[in-house]
């Protein structure tokens, strides 16, 4: 592969999974050469096309020689394009790495390699987890298993992570009194019910079916929410915010390389396409999105008629049946902030709608603090941007959390515009629905 197509590329500076593959058309999936995940797939394909140790750039040589040995040499020579599919997560990436090798067993995945030496998540018949060696894996033993891992640490930081959502019991001989200091800080389920519901959402976690946990969640969360069930909703409630904000910082570490070895081991699952990878499997095994964006603005003429809106941005793109529109109730003058505070403490209370990833408000500093107030009092954790416009009402600067302020300009401009527009027609609805009585 010349580096002139590399540079070609421009590759997201997101967690996800990429693709080495031939030149030529092969089998569905045969033309793989190599799949590996990273944590910023920019940074991490590039790494492959490294310099030498006289600092010169190369398409491949010795600079890659010495980080990752010849096999890998050899790989990239053999490569004609790369693809790519984005994960929400590390976490993701790395389940949807695993799936995808052990489906296309690609060759420089593969070779000089050995399953019996790397881990397997699985479940007993007994619906408790263990992580097993391949070399000891009785496959009668156990009901469901995953794998092959080839990072154990990992492997278990990623379970750590998983059993917060969804605490479950081990397979193993541990500590006298363990499982009783476990259930205290919520890391064993309450009972045997909660045990087989939690084992059911770990297995569709590890098959990449988030979307399936999210919307059996959501229904859950509702007819206990009917039945009046407000602590066992709740419960549920944290459970799907939990899954749509996978904190999974602490898989970044050694993410990038095993030490010149092919298996190359990093984060995981809930992809969108980056260029057109081709394969069926990534809709099969998630169906999550990149990034809900809120948006919210407010609209009125000197307190009359006053109404607010949210418009939904979902993978950069305006989601129309997701909109809401409030009409105010607690505001009889021009006071955006607690109409804003209306809008969003209505909003959140509607606990089956998905929860986004970033909230963007109309104004400045102000619609910042109240919005975080109201989050920090419901105990939430959702990034907040709010658009600062000029006399004209142009967007002049976006102020708040910077990193997702630079992320995603384009969204948020674009949600922003959108609940401006969608807002101000709401309010011009209402005022000649009530010039007409």
């Amino acid at each position: 592969m010349d580096i002139k197509y590399f540079k070609k590329k421009k590759l997201p500076d997101r967690p996800g999974i990429y693709f080495f593959k031939k030149g030529k058309p092969a089998r569905a999936g045969g033309d793989i050469l190599y799949i590996g995940k990273a944590t910023s797939l920019k940074d991490r394909v590039k790494s492959y096309f490294s310099k030498d140790p006289k600092g010169k750039q190369a398409s491949y040589g010795a600079g890659l020689i010495e980080n990752r040995g010849p096999l890998i040499v050899k790989m990239v020579q053999d490569a004609a394009k790369i693809e790519w599919t984005v994960t929400d997560s590390v976490l993701e990436a790395l389940i949807l790495e695993v799936a995808l090798i052990k489906k296309y067993q690609p060759k420089y995945n593969t070779k000089e390699k050995s399953d019996k030496s790397f881990n397997y998540v699985c479940i007993t018949k007994e619906k408790k987890i263990a992580i097993v060696r391949g070399k000891i894996l009785n496959k009668e033993k156990f009901n469901s298993f995953f794998g092959p891992f080839p990072n154990g640490n990992q492997l278990r930081e990623a379970l750590k992570i998983i059993r917060k959502i969804f605490p479950y019991f081990e397979d193993k001989k541990g500590i006298k009194g363990k499982d009783e200091f476990y259930k205290q800080i919520k890391l064993v389920p309450e009972n045997l019910i909660e045990n087989i519901n939690n084992i059911k959402n770990i297995k569709l976690l590890f098959e990449g079916k988030k979307g399936r946990i999210l919307s059996n969640l959501k229904k859950e969360m509702k007819v206990c929410a009917n039945n009046k069930e407000f602590e066992k909703a709740g419960k549920t409630k944290r459970q799907i915010f939990a899954l749509q904000h996978i904190n999974d910082v602490a898989l970044l570490k050694g993410d990038d390389f095993i030490d010149n070895k092919i298996f190359d081991p990093a984060p995981f699952f809930g992809c969108i396409k980056g260029n057109k990878v081709g394969h069926s499997d990534t809709k099969i095994l998630l169906s999550t999105s990149l990034l809900r964006i809120e948006a919210y603005d407010i609209a009125h003429m000197s307190g009359k008629n006053m109404v607010g809106v949210m418009v939904v941005v979902e993978d950069g793109e305006i989601e129309k049946k997701e909109y809401r529109k409030f009409k105010i109730k607690t505001q009889t003058k021009a006071n955006d902030i607690g109409a804003l505070k209306e809008v969003l403490e209505r909003r959140l209370a509607h606990i089956e709608w998905p929860f986004p990833g970033l909230i963007v408000v109309d104004g400045g500093i102000s619609q910042i603090n109240i919005t975080k107030t109201i989050l920090t009092k419901m105990g939430l954790k959702i990034e907040v941007v709010s658009v600062l416009k000029d006399k004209r009402h142009k967007a002049k600067a976006i102020l708040g959390d910077k990193k997702n302020g630079l992320k995603y300009k384009r969204e948020i401009l674009l949600a922003n515009s959108e609940a401006h527009r969608f807002a101000i027609n709401y309010h011009k609805n209402m005022r000649n629905k009530n010039f007409l009585i």
